[in-house]
This record gives structure tokens, C-alpha cells and sequence, in this order.
């Protein structure tokens, strides 16, 4: 292969998603294979850790066979094997740890270990080139951050949640109102019905902060709710959608718009699995539409969790040379910076 043309197999089981894929380029997608597990976790309401790791194992080799007869390659063809490294469910990390240490032992391939979120940023640049500097607003299950990028691999974290994420706010709220795993679609369409008739509060912070926090509006939807069951009193769950996700979209645009102007940034790039939410993606279209700064939201089967995020990124660390050695090992609470 050409030195900027690499083939890198990619795996991805941070949590309830087993994916594989082949990127070439860091830019063109050869394959990408995702097998869910959503309708095992459903009857739960969330992800088992244990259960998720076992489906793991069970689709591992299947997931892997796929990626590579799509692709139309071989282990002859791969330059790379990179795999997410952190953060997540620790099992779910093992299982995909191991597998990419066992085919780059077996075919003595270079190892590389990826962190979640910047592959959530990378799969952006599977649609677009990026052009620095840019600013990327990460809002998923379990992260909410605002992240300054100077050049690739260089992330500086100017905004995190405080206490619960975007995603988690959401399939809490969800719960509260009996709503199905997972919530945060759930909560979108039926916001789609409603109305901000309740008002809940935005919490902002101290002036000048780009952190978030969502556990105080998150406590006022349920305490309503529940003031309005002890009065037996009927909830009309469009509007309690509606104004809950009116509040966290209020936020998350409104500081992401100040920090993208504050940083004098030339893109802004959303990633995670709650960017696939249409309410968000309308307002930040609607909010940057003529500020002179790109907006790039990724097509939604990039948003949720997959491989080819996890190649897209590799392939930066790849031309670093960051490569790992066979003791890597998963690590569930992995900084970014």
C-alpha cells in the first residue's frame, strides 16, 4: 500500500454493539458491519454488562468474516488491526481487545489501540476532510463534551458534563415516563407531538463555562411526574417530551454556538449517538446557518456505535506511528487528553 492508502481492520465493543470494518485511507469505508444487541437489552431496560459481553463473544469471528468478505480483502491486504481501547463496559472491551491482539499476533500486523470518543469524532471524516481549527460537540449515553481540535489526534477538552450526559438524561427521563429502552429516540418523536408547556429549567452554570449538567432538569421532569400521579392527575407525555428535550437542545446549541465564536473555529463537527436526534441536528443547522463556521453532522448509521469510526481514527495514529504492543489491554475509564 501506498504510505496515505492503508488498510486498517477495525473492531468496536465498547458496549452492546459488536462491529468490525475495513478502512482505507482513514477516509473511504470498504465495509461495516454492526450486530446489535437492542433487542436482547430491551426487555431489561438498558444494557447488562455480563449479557453484552457473552453476545460479544458469540458474534466476534462471524462480525470479523463479514467485514473482510465485504470489503473483498484478505489478512495479506491489512497494514493495520485497531480496535477500541476505552472508555466503556470493561467485559465488552475485553472481548474486542483480545480478538484484534489475536489477529495481529497471528498475522503480525501492528496493533492500535483507539479511544471511543475520538472515533466518534473520526467518523465525520469519513464524509468530510476537516479543516482546522475546529470544535466538535460529543453527546452520547455517556459523554456530553465540547472538544478543541488544532490538528488531527490533538484534542483539548474545553467542556464536560458535570454530572449526568445528554444520552443519560435522556433514557432516564424515558423511564419516567414508561417509555421503552432506548429512550432517546423514544423521546424524540414523541417531542415531535409536543409542546414546551412545562418549562423546565436550563442550567447554564457560571458565566464564561462551557461544562454541562443535565441531573437537575433530569430531577425536575420526575418530580413532576410524580406530583402529577399522587394528584392523579393525567401527563401528557408530548409535552413533558417536548419541553425536557427543548431545554437540553437550549443548552447544548447555545454553548456550543458560544464556544465554536470564542475559538474562532472554521468547523463544527457533531458526534455520538445522540446527534442522530432530528430536534438537535434542526437547531444546530437553524443556529449556524450563516456564522461563516461548517456545520458537519454524520449520516445517522455513523452516529451510533460502529467500526468504521474506530478505523477512521486509527488511521491518524497510524501515520503517528502511535501503535500499541501485545499487552495492551481494555481500560474503561480512558482520558482523552
Amino acid at each position: 500500500m501506498t504510505e496515505h492508502n492503508e488498510i486498517i481492520l477495525a473492531i468496536e465493543t465498547s458496549c452492546d454493539e459488536t462491529a468490525a470494518a475495513v478502512v482505507q485511507g482513514g477516509t473511504e469505508l470498504l465495509s461495516n458491519v454492526v450486530a446489535t444487541q437492542m433487542d436482547i437489552h430491551q426487555k431489561f431496560g438498558g444494557v447488562v454488562p455480563e449479557v453484552a459481553s457473552r453476545h460479544h463473544i458469540e458474534q466476534m469471528t462471524a462480525v470479523l468474516e463479514q467485514a473482510m468478505d465485504e470489503a473483498d480483502v484478505t489478512f495479506d491486504d491489512i497494514d493495520a488491526v485497531a480496535v477500541t481501547q476505552g472508555p466503556g463496559l470493561v467485559g465488552a472491551l475485553l472481548v474486542g481487545v483480545n480478538a484484534a491482539k489475536a489477529v495481529a499476533y497471528a498475522h503480525d500486523l501492528p496493533l492500535i489501540g483507539v479511544h471511543h470518543i475520538a472515533g466518534h469524532i473520526y467518523a465525520n471524516r469519513l464524509q468530510q476532510p476537516f479543516e482546522f481549527p475546529l470544535l466538535s460537540l460529543v453527546v452520547s449515553g455517556g459523554h456530553t463534551e465540547l472538544i478543541y481540535m488544532n490538528e488531527h489526534g490533538d484534542y483539548q477538552l474545553i467542556g464536560e458534563t458535570r454530572d449526568d450526559a445528554a444520552g443519560e438524561a435522556y433514557d432516564k427521563v424515558a423511564k419516567a415516563l414508561e417509555l421503552p429502552y432506548p429512550g432517546g429516540p423514544q423521546i424524540d418523536q414523541l417531542a415531535q407531538s409536543g409542546e414546551d408547556t412545562y418549562q423546565f429549567p436550563r442550567s447554564y452554570l457560571e458565566e464564561g463555562s462551557y461544562d454541562f449538567s443535565f441531573s437537575g432538569l433530569k430531577t425536575a421532569v420526575i418530580n413532576k411526574l410524580h406530583q402529577k400521579r399522587q394528584k392523579n392527575e393525567p401527563i401528557d407525555r408530548e409535552n413533558v417530551a417536548a419541553s425536557f428535550q427543548a431545554s437540553v437542545i437550549d443548552v447544548l446549541v447555545n454553548k456550543t454556538y458560544q464556544a465554536a465564536l470564542e475559538h474562532n473555529v472554521k468547523q463544527l463537527i457533531v458526534a455520538g449517538g445522540v446527534s442522530a436526534n432530528q430536534s438537535l441536528r434542526a437547531r444546530l443547522q437553524e443556529k449556524f446557518e450563516g456564522s461563516g463556521i461548517e456545520l458537519y453532522i454524520p449520516p445517522l448509521y455513523l452516529c451510533t456505535d460502529n467500526a468504521a469510526m474506530i478505523g477512521a481514527a486509527a488511521s491518524i495514529q497510524y501515520h503517528q506511528g502511535d501503535f500499541a504492543g501485545l499487552d495492551l489491554n481494555a481500560n474503561p475509564g480512558l482520558m482523552m487528553e
